[in-house]
């Protein structure tokens, strides 16, 4: 018997059998499933560009505008006017870093663009405090604003030219991102010499300021010391997933990949729950280090409030210490929609670590937690060794306006601006009815901060 005889004989078998339909029939659903898949991916490939294109607009924007105070700086003659020009500098270059820290491209090929905003930002605060207590700026303070100048517009005019290659098709975030960070570099140095690679070309050289104290390089790259622990696969992090929201609540889980791009890499999962009656997804990122919980939502709606304030408190509470987050301790509280968002920070000996901070989401018809974000608290915790206390609390109260009746006192640990921790007395008091939260020095005296306190129906917030 010869081949195509052998193939005959084969098809007439399938035949007798019913069992060519049944192939025909797999092979459809088979060729279905792929179009779905494809079809999936490239609307999630299309949202990811959206977004991509977003935050990088915004970041030539506000580069753009960086220049353009820093222009300004340079002629300011009122300490007025000079500290409301730094004041609108250091406010564009902290959105331009966060606007940077959103495009999809490592860590690696825009360090030192980073680095250099960072300064920018602290720099012009710290100036524009100079200005505000009416001290003159010094020649140096002057050619460090003119030198920053000098690199913004370089800054400014790659990432211009970068927009155009963008515009005309050259670059796509699509075909970079898939291609790992390794081809990123090659492939963007092929498109074009003023793109990514040239703008860190512009900055191969630059070294920062020379400052000390609040200012000093490690400042500018954070550890991240509660982000403990070995670099953990996708498998791993999948079933830390799992187990944080309960294998037999969970219908199906779906892996997004690994994300290198955002504050801290992480494994990024869909979530279909059992009883989701939205037919919607939560979301879950698990950290490639260590594999702890960085971002978990889930959206549904809350139709009555039963739960009170207080005992959302306990529950999102107990909730974090089950979850390995004990110690912590409720500060101030949004109510949206019938749920409410709850920070949390770390109590080290009575102390209150405002760096360390967890938010949980917690629906007030059953208690149940729908959401949790630890960034603050994986950037920062650890367990310090807290400073020597040289201001009594007596002490501290009297460099306090005598207007201001305090309620409640206790010692805090706030960060700042640069990136540093200090150890404050916190008083919290009230004045014609407005409500303050006031920090002093707890190792020299120094007024460190002043918030107000807003009480709404919806929550208390500090500005």
């Amino acid at each position: 018997m010869n081949i195509k005889e052998k193939l005959t004989d084969w098809k007439n078998r399938l035949k007798d059998r019913h069992m060519l339909s049944v192939i025909v029939v797999m092979g459809a659903i088979i060729i279905g499933l792929g179009v779905f898949t494809y079809k999936k991916q490239m609307d999630f490939r299309q949202a990811s560009e959206n977004s991509y294109n977003m935050a990088f607009y915004e970041l030539v924007d506000y580069v753009q505008n960086v220049e353009t105070y820093l222009a300004k700086s340079l002629i300011s003659t009122t300490p007025e006017h000079g500290a409301e020009t730094l004041t609108h500098l250091w406010r564009e270059a902290d959105l331009a870093q966060s606007y940077l820290a959103q495009i999809p491209i490592g860590t690696e090929e825009i360090a030192n663009t980073a680095k250099f905003l960072n300064q920018v930002s602290d720099y012009s605060y710290s100036l524009s405090r100079k200005n505000i207590y009416n001290e003159p700026l010094t020649q140096e303070d002057l050619d460090n604003l003119t030198n920053l100048h000098g690199y913004s517009v370089e800054l400014k005019n790659t990432l211009v030219q970068l927009s155009a290659d963008m515009n005309e098709g050259r670059i796509s975030w699509g075909e970079l991102t898939k291609k790992g960070n390794v081809a990123f570099a090659q492939q963007v140095s092929n498109i074009s010499q003023d793109s990514f690679s040239g703008l860190e070309e512009n900055f191969h050289e630059y070294a920062g300021l020379i400052y000390d104290g609040a200012y000093s390089e490690h400042m500018t790259n954070p550890e991240r010391k509660g982000l403990t622990g070995e670099d953990i696969d996708e498998e791993k992090a999948k079933q830390i997933a799992t187990e944080f929201f309960g294998q037999d609540k969970i219908a199906e889980i779906t892996s997004n990949g690994l994300s290198e791009n955002g504050n801290i890499p992480s494994y990024d999962f869909y979530v279909k729950l059992k009883d989701d009656k939205n037919d919607t997804s939560a979301s879950i990122s698990i950290s490639r280090k260590g594999g702890h919980i960085v971002f978990s939502n889930y959206n549904r709606e809350v139709e009555a409030e039963v739960i009170t304030q207080e005992q959302a408190n306990e529950i999102g509470k107990n909730f974090l210490t089950q979850k390995g987050f004990p110690n912590m301790k409720e500060t101030y509280y949004l109510k949206q929609e019938g749920i409410v968002t709850i920070n949390y920070a770390y109590e080290q000996n009575g102390v209150t670590m405002y760096p360390d901070l967890i938010k949980l989401k917690v629906a007030l018809d059953n208690g149940e937690v729908l959401g949790i974000e630890t960034t603050g608290y994986l950037n920062s915790h650890y367990e310090r060794n807290l400073p020597e206390v040289k201001i009594s609390k007596e002490e501290a109260t009297k460099t306090i306006n005598k207007n201001l009746q305090i309620n409640a006192s206790s010692l805090a640990v706030i960060p700042t601006e640069f990136m540093t921790e200090l150890l404050c007395w916190e008083f919290k008091g009230t004045v014609d009815g407005t409500e303050f939260l006031v920090y002093i020095n707890a190792e020299n005296g120094k007024e460190e901060d002043i918030l107000i306190i807003q009480n709404t129906p919806n929550g208390t917030l500090t500005m």
